[in-house]
């Protein structure tokens, strides 16, 4: 049977789970899904993986005035970042 979290006890989990150096797509996927499911906005930390392939961005770094544009060595997408 699965346990149930508070909102609060989800909201810890997430954090603490960005607070790691490294991680795999797997885990990045599951914490997603928790963030969606208690509807938990992950801000700041979107910007640890990439939005296709969920692996760990890094790669080509291009800043402009207005963005933040980060290549995924991974699968070349390209991850936009608005600056502020």
């Amino acid at each position: 049977m699965k346990t149930k979290l508070s909102k609060i006890e989800a909201n810890s989990k997430i954090s603490e789970f960005f607070q790691k150096s490294s991680f795999t797509k797997e885990e990045v996927r599951k914490i997603r899904r928790l963030a969606m499911k208690y509807k938990i906005k992950l801000g700041k930390n979107r910007q640890k993986f990439c939005k296709r392939c969920l692996s760990q961005l890094k790669g080509k770094t291009r800043i402009t005035k207005t963005h933040k544009t980060i290549e995924c060595q991974e699968c070349g997408c390209k991850n936009k970042f608005r600056l502020s």
